[in-house]
């Protein structure tokens, strides 16, 4: 049985990852990419759907006595205590050179334990059971179809002469081994195309070395020294982690199909690049030093936008790729029985005018940091506002991608808004002087409208969408977006109308709904960034340390937060949570203060 999203920690290799619970077993793994078919799948069905797991023989049914990443890295540390001994087995993915390769290093500390490993290997989201077959006394190799692994051990010298290191039956590879303190065993998967020739290399302990150098010589870059460093940069590790590497795109998780809800039907997967994150992604690696990543994510969003601007999609694959078809998995019982579970998401197909404003806030955003744009960026600017000026007026899903009738979001508007706004502070720049009146004029159109039409004067609160009373946390980014200033009193009383109305046990939901989802932790960082723009410092401070509170014990966030069940839910790690953490971060205690917009 998989357990709690909180029990897992993350490792990878910069262009997939692997979940690690505290009971030694890895439960999920895509393999070779982030959005390729998972090889273990425990997560969303049962240990025959894929899992290896390496614990003491003793400790099979029991979590480990403490675990922790080795300082500022990747790198994963469990440890067991047991009546015979101390053993750690220490989990990694070195960066990616070649082929994906996972590192399961086994050191015995105390005493004399005796080991057990299961390595249930199964292709195609838990599908398929490979063709396993034993290479030698230390190596077995798993063919099926496209896919092929082949696992390699060191070998221990025991009194009885070199054992074999593994043990086939039952679709499962076994190993069953002891080790006396000081001695291991180092255990290495490689994944490889099927019709590609498999020749793994590589010593372990260099392995171990280049990886942690790795992260240690990347988190040094890191310029934020103010408080929660400790926080903010494990949230920086887990960014780094969730970008893949060759395109600069940035999954939202690296999961698909954790419950918003335990037991319910909203279950998505979140293995691809939002552009709804991309402003606020690309503040996030810029204030804390990283401008290559900041750099290559805006061009990754150049290049997946690339096209006629009315093919604008909420969502793209790592490449930029635009078909993510959504299909449910059958085979899979989801995670504590919620179903369906689904790969590829529907979303991509989905009218979010929302979108536009994204893109063209983070491409002023680019152009505020000193990061150049070409001539080719300027005439998308020119084209996706040419668009937007026709369909401004349209309704659409909205932010939270509601699968429903299209309605007027009022959060959609508001980004419409952002777009005209961001277009004619870069009007001069670009040379599109002869559009600033027009965009001036919608600017000021989209305002009006937004104030009249989205404003609630019973609740004194701006509301979800056009003719509804329901509210949603997403207008606590009014000040946040320049839409109005924090002093308005409009901003003070949707405020303390969203509070009321969508909070839960000091967090916040994203949406009226009826109670069916966890707290959205966005949301809730989003509340804190209000409550500091609007003078509320102690509450914001509260506000924040309560979530940091649902951190794992490695430092993870996942989506959302069951404030009564004390459970994270949904995907993880989740992008837009660490993304968002330390955003809040730098509002409630940045370095510097950001100049308030002027008006163009």
């Amino acid at each position: 049985m998989a357990g709690r999203i909180e029990d897992y920690a993350l490792i990878g290799d910069l262009e997939t990852a692997a979940l690690v619970g505290r009971d030694g077993a890895i439960d999920w793994m895509c393999l070779p990419r982030f959005d390729s078919p998972a090889c273990f799948a425990a997560l969303l069905g049962g240990e025959d759907n894929g899992r290896w797991r390496i614990a003491p023989a003793e400790a099979v049914s029991r979590r480990c006595d403490r675990r922790a990443y080795r300082g500022d890295t990747l790198i994963l540390d469990t440890v067991w205590q047991t009546a015979d001994g101390a053993v750690r087995v220490t989990d990694f993915m070195p960066p990616r050179q070649g082929v994906p390769r996972l590192v399961r290093l086994v050191e015995g500390l105390a005493g004399r334990v005796e080991m057990r490993g299961e390595l249930r290997l199964r292709f195609l989201n838990g599908q398929v059971v490979p063709w396993t077959r034993g290479v030698d006394a230390h190596t077995v190799t798993a063919v099926a179809g496209p896919d092929a692994v082949l696992v390699r051990c060191d070998a221990i010298p025991q009194s009885g002469g070199d054992e074999s290191c593994f043990s086939l039956s039952d679709s499962c590879i076994h190993s069953t081994f002891t080790l006396s303190a000081g001695q291991r065993r180092a255990f290495v998967l490689d994944w490889s195309p099927s019709h590609m020739p498999r020749n793994p290399r590589g010593d372990t302990t260099e392995l171990l070395a280049g990886t942690q150098e790795f992260w240690q010589q990347w988190t040094a870059k890191c310029t934020y020294q103010g408080p929660w460093r400790d926080a903010v940069l494990r949230s920086l590790i887990t960014l780094k982690a969730l970008i893949y590497a060759p395109t600069g795109g940035m999954v939202a998780a690296v999961t698909t199909s954790l419950p918003e809800c335990l037991g319910g039907e909203r279950n998505w997967d979140y293995r691809f690049c939002w552009l709804r994150d991309s402003t606020f992604t690309l503040s996030c690696l810029l204030r804390t030093g990283y401008r290559d990543e900041a750099v290559a994510w805006r061009n990754w969003l150049v290049r997946a936008v690339a096209g006629q601007p009315d093919d604008l999609q909420p969502t793209y694959g790592v490449s930029g790729q635009r078909r993510l078809p959504e299909k449910p998995a059958g085979w899979l019982d989801g995670y504590e029985g919620s179903r369906p579970v689904r790969f590829g998401n529907a979303a991509a197909d989905q009218l979010q005018l929302d979108v536009y404003g994204e893109v063209l806030n983070t491409i002023y955003s680019a152009v505020r940091a000193g990061i150049p744009i070409d001539h080719h960026m300027w005439s998308v600017v020119a084209s996706l506002m040419g668009h937007l000026e026709r369909h401004w007026r349209e309704p659409d899903v909205g932010l939270w991608e509601v699968r429903g009738p299209p309605r007027h979001f009022v959060h959609s508007r508001i980004m419409s808004w952002v777009a005209a706004d961001r277009a004619l502070r870069m009007a001069r720049i670009a040379g599109l002087r002869s559009s600033a009146e027009r965009w001036r004029g919608m600017r000021q159109a989209i305002h009006d409208e937004v104030c009249r039409e989205g404003w609630d004067a019973e609740q004194h609160s701006f509301v979800q969408a056009y003719g509804s009373r329901d509210l949603d946390a997403s207008a606590l980014l009014l000040p946040k977006l320049g839409f109005l200033p924090p002093d308005d009193p409009r901003v003070h009383g949707t405020l303390s109308a969203v509070a009321r109305t969508l909070g839960d046990h000091g967090f916040l939901r994203r949406y009226t709904d009826g109670g069916r989802e966890g707290a959205f932790l966005v949301c809730s960082l989003w509340f804190a960034d209000a409550l500091r723009a609007t003078g509320r410092r102690e509450e914001a401070d509260a506000v924040f340390e309560r979530v940091l509170d649902t951190r794992n014990d490695v430092g993870l966030l996942s989506e959302e937060w069951d404030p009564v069940a004390h459970r994270q839910l949904g995907n993880t790690p989740q992008a837009f949570s660490h993304v968002s953490l330390v955003n809040t971060t730098f509002a409630l205690h940045g370095t510097r203060s950001e100049a308030r917009r002027r008006p163009v």
